[in-house]
């Protein structure tokens, strides 16, 4: 199993999401957060096919079902479901990401 925090921003949302490899081409996702767009987001792609839900285009993408549910075009919590979902799928290794805000040059 595999588990990823991710702080939302502004929203003030905190989700903690669990990747567990199920079979050789599916996952099982869970959510533990007080966003409700993202847990109904959550259980549209909970059972993928990880082969499907990582392949940037396809109607099936982690990406592409989550957004049909999530209304903030950026929200984070899709990607941090996708590396999820890639390190515990063993196509990528873990490391921490983050986006930070730089100071303004006027």
């Amino acid at each position: 199993m595999t588990a990823v925090e991710v702080n939302c921003g502004i929203c003030g949302h905190h989700a903690i999401v669990e990747v567990s490899r199920e079979s050789k081409t599916h996952v099982r996702i869970s959510v533990q957060t007080d966003c409700e767009m993202l847990s109904s987001a959550v259980e549209k792609i909970d059972g993928a096919d990880w082969r499907k839900a990582l392949s940037p285009g396809n109607p099936e993408s982690v990406h592409a079902v989550m957004f049909q549910v999530i209304k903030h075009a950026g929200c984070p919590a899709p990607a941090a479901v996708a590396k999820a979902m890639e390190v515990e799928v063993g196509v990528a290794l873990a490391r921490d990401v983050s986006i930070c805000f730089q100071p303004r040059r006027e």
